[in-house]
């Protein structure tokens, strides 16, 4: 399953997220993991979520982004939600084609290993693709 909020930047996406991250870890059975492209949260964020600063890896395109993700899942058979902040930024895509990708291959991913993806989409609703519309969950 997938969640997307989205918004403008400056629109409080990030907090939405870590809001949603901090309330999950109160009832998570599994373990949590928090995507972002800087260590920038790691006060905000309630211990028992592993923050990973994706910028300290040589991910540079979507494809290796996803073999990302799938390494991380392998590791840990505990997975049960993963926050993506700055998805844009983080998995580098920026048109359409390359959201839609990334979204489809997210969503094989999380049904096979039955992982919850929460993204955070700095885009306004009427600009995100169609597949990705159907997984709004905030619009800011």
């Amino acid at each position: 399953m997938i969640e997307i909020i989205c918004g403008e930047k400056g629109k409080g996406k990030t907090k939405e997220l870590l809001g949603k991250v901090n309330a999950a870890i109160q009832t998570a059975n599994g373990n949590v993991v928090y995507l972002d492209k800087s260590q920038k949260h790691m006060y905000e964020l309630n211990n028992k979520v592993r923050l990973i600063n994706v910028m300290d890896y040589p991910v540079s395109n979507c494809d290796e982004f996803v073999g990302f993700i799938c390494g991380i899942i392998s590791q840990d058979n505990d997975l049960e939600e993963m926050y993506l902040d700055s998805f844009l930024t983080i998995a580098d895509v920026d048109t359409e084609e390359e959201i839609t990708k990334a979204i489809e291959k997210l969503d094989v991913i999380s049904e096979k290993y039955k992982v919850k993806f929460i993204l955070s989409v700095s885009k306004n609703e009427a600009d995100l693709p169609e597949c990705a519309k159907a997984k709004i969950a905030v619009s800011l």
